[in-house]
């Protein structure tokens, strides 16, 4: 059964709205009773059937910024797009608010490639889909158990499971450290629960300083390579001042 998802109908995003794709408003469900609220890009004047490409992230993001600019960037190139809220967030169901869960957000992936796979307009053999940043992961955890994706990009900079586990620059890779990052996750659960309610992890505010600049048309991904395989090929520097793994920076207008 479907959640009654206050939707917005007009144009609310961060980026221009692209006058070769059309636009609309459209729900889902996953397998854990979410409804999730999606824009759907279409190029204009397109017949027959489409590949397709479902998109979300970054981590804590919502369909108006990022994931919906990708969507219809890749819309403008021929591309039946899906750009969603993820459960929990934005125009999605989902409580409470503002929750991550790997395996529920794996499942909205999946729960995007039904709505595809089912749409007279898709072509269900070219079913791709996108995750931004701390998304990359769980997309390609949603490819490796749903054969239906054709096509995975993880657009991100760094391996997030990586951070969680090691730390950043693997500053806390050790036994002692990941148990004290047990213990305190342990704690905070139990002070969660005498509280009743979840404590946020931290973030951005809620309230900017001020105004928050509209992104341009222009669209960047960053994706991760072991080598360079271009001239525009860069090093990541630590903060040893050693080059990490290079990473390929790519950009289309």
């Amino acid at each position: 059964m479907k959640e009654n998802l206050n939707l917005t109908q007009e144009w609310d995003k961060t980026f221009p709205k692209s006058d070769k794709v059309n636009h609309s408003k459209v729900t889902f469900t996953n397998r854990y009773g979410i409804t999730l609220a999606a824009d759907l890009y279409i190029p204009k004047d397109a017949t027959g059937k489409l590949p397709a490409i479902a998109v979300c992230g970054p981590f804590g993001a919502v369909k108006e910024q990022a994931g919906g600019l990708y969507a219809q960037t890749m819309a403008e190139r021929g591309f039946l797009t899906l750009a969603f809220d993820p459960s929990y967030t934005g125009e999605s169901g989902g409580m409470p608010r503002y929750t991550v869960s790997p395996d529920i957000n794996t499942e909205d992936f999946s729960a995007a490639v039904d709505f595809l796979a089912t749409d007279e307009r898709v072509d269900p053999e070219r079913i791709g889909i996108i995750g931004i940043c701390g998304w990359g992961g769980l997309a390609i955890t949603a490819a490796a158990a749903d054969p239906r994706i054709k096509a995975t990009v993880a657009s991100t900079m760094y391996d997030m499971s990586r951070v969680n586990a090691n730390g950043y620059f693997d500053a806390a890779d050790s036994a002692e450290a990941r148990n004290k990052l047990r213990k305190t996750l342990a704690a905070q659960r139990t002070e969660d629960f005498r509280n009743g309610t979840p404590k946020p992890a931290g973030g951005v505010p809620d309230v900017f300083c001020q105004p928050t600049p509209r992104s341009s048309s222009k669209i960047t991904m960053i994706i991760t390579r072991r080598r360079a395989a271009t001239t525009n090929a860069r090093s990541i520097p630590t903060k040893d001042g050693m080059p990490r793994k290079p990473f390929l920076l790519l950009t289309s207008r």
